[in-house]
C-alpha cells in the first residue's frame, strides 16, 4: 500500500537484519525517543516493504524494507464518525462512531463507505469500499472494508471460519445475575422489521451469544459478548430476552439510557487476512463513557 501522503524525503529507509516484532526492532533501530516511535506508528507513519503497517507485534524478518516517517503528520485523513485502524492494498480496518450507517440506505444518508470512497478518491487510489459485515447506525467499533470485489467475496463467502474472534462490550440495564453463560435461540423478522426470538424453530436463524460480565452495579452491569453466529440485532435481543437490555436501545429497551446514547461497542475483531492469511488481530479500548458508570 503506498502511503500518498508524504514526498520520498520525509522517509528514512532501512533494511531489517535480524528477526523482530516491528516496535521491538524500531526501538533498537530508530534513533528516536519511545514515545514518538509509538506516536509514528500508531500515526500510519511506518511501512513495511511499502505497506503500512501500524501493528506492533508485526513479526519482521530479515531483507524487509522499512520505512520511516520523519514527519508527525502522516494521516490526512479526517472525520469525526470513521478512524481508520489498519490499511493495506486489499482492505482496511476502522473504527466507526454512532450515528452513522455502515453503508447507504435512501438518500444521501451519511454512511461508513461514502466517507472511505471519498477518502481513496483524495488519495488517488483506484479502488472502493466493499461491505462485508455492518453495525447498527447506533453501535460503534470495528469493522473490516473490501477495497475490491474478489477480496470482498473472500471474507464474505468464508466469514465465519475467517473471522475468528468478535466481541463486544455493552452496558445493559439492572444488575446481571450471572457471572457468563450462553443464550441460544431462532431470531426471525416480523412484517415491522424487528427481530424476534423464539427457543423452536420458527423458520428464523439459529443465534448463539456467549456472555461474560466485567463489572456491575445495582443498576448496571458492564459485559462482554462474544458472537458465535452474527444475526441482526443478536446481541440487543439476547440481551432483552435476558431481562437485562442494553441501555439506550429505543427498539429492544427498557427506557433506561444513562448515556445518551445505545451502549453498544464493537471492541474485538480478529480474522485471518483472506489474502495473506496473517492472523490480524484489533482491539478498541472500552469506551470511557461506559467504564465512567462503574466507577
Amino acid at each position: 500500500m503506498r502511503n500518498y501522503y508524504q514526498q520520498k524525503g520525509e522517509y528514512e529507509h532501512y533494511t531489517v537484519k535480524e528477526e523482530a516484532p516491528l516496535l521491538e526492532w524500531l526501538l533498537s533501530n530508530v534513533k528516536e525517543s519511545k514515545s514518538k516511535i509509538k506516536a509514528t506508528l500508531q500515526g500510519r507513519g511506518i511501512k513495511v516493504n511499502g505497506k503500512c503497517v501500524t501493528q506492533f507485534d508485526y513479526p519482521l524478518k530479515t531483507g524487509m524494507k522499512i520505512a520511516v516517517s520523519k514527519s508527525k503528520r502522516n494521516d490526512r485523513f479526517k472525520s469525526r464518525y470513521v478512524k481508520i485502524v489498519y490499511e493495506d492494498q486489499y482492505l482496511v480496518v476502522i473504527e466507526k462512531n454512532i450515528g452513522i450507517l455502515s453503508m447507504a440506505a435512501g438518500h444521501s444518508s451519511l454512511n461508513v463507505k461514502s466517507v472511505l470512497d471519498d477518502y481513496f478518491k483524495k488519495t488517488r487510489q483506484r479502488c472502493t469500499a466493499h461491505v462485508v459485515h455492518r453495525l447498527d447506525r447506533d453501535t460503534s467499533g470495528l469493522m473490516v472494508y473490501a477495497k475490491d470485489m474478489q477480496t470482498a467475496r473472500l471474507l464474505e463467502a468464508d466469514w465465519h471460519h475467517v473471522v475468528y474472534d468478535r466481541r463486544y462490550v455493552a452496558v445493559v440495564s439492572g444488575e446481571m445475575e450471572d457471572d457468563e453463560g450462553t443464550i441460544a435461540n431462532w431470531l426471525k423478522d416480523n412484517k415491522a422489521y424487528v427481530t424476534y426470538s423464539s427457543p423452536v424453530d420458527n423458520g428464523g436463524k439459529y443465534a448463539v451469544t456467549h456472555f461474560h460480565v466485567l463489572d456491575r452495579t445495582t443498576e448496571h452491569s458492564l459485559v462482554e459478548f462474544r458472537l458465535e453466529t452474527g444475526r441482526k440485532n443478536q446481541i440487543r435481543v439476547h440481551t432483552a430476552d435476558m431481562g437485562h437490555p442494553v441501555c439506550g436501545d429505543v427498539k429492544y429497551g427498557n427506557g433506561d439510557d444513562p448515556l445518551h446514547r445505545l451502549c453498544l461497542h464493537a471492541y474485538i475483531l480478529c480474522f485471518y487476512h483472506p489474502v495473506t492469511h496473517e492472523r490480524m488481530e484489533f482491539e478498541t479500548p472500552i469506551p470511557a463513557l461506559f467504564r465512567h458508570l462503574f466507577k
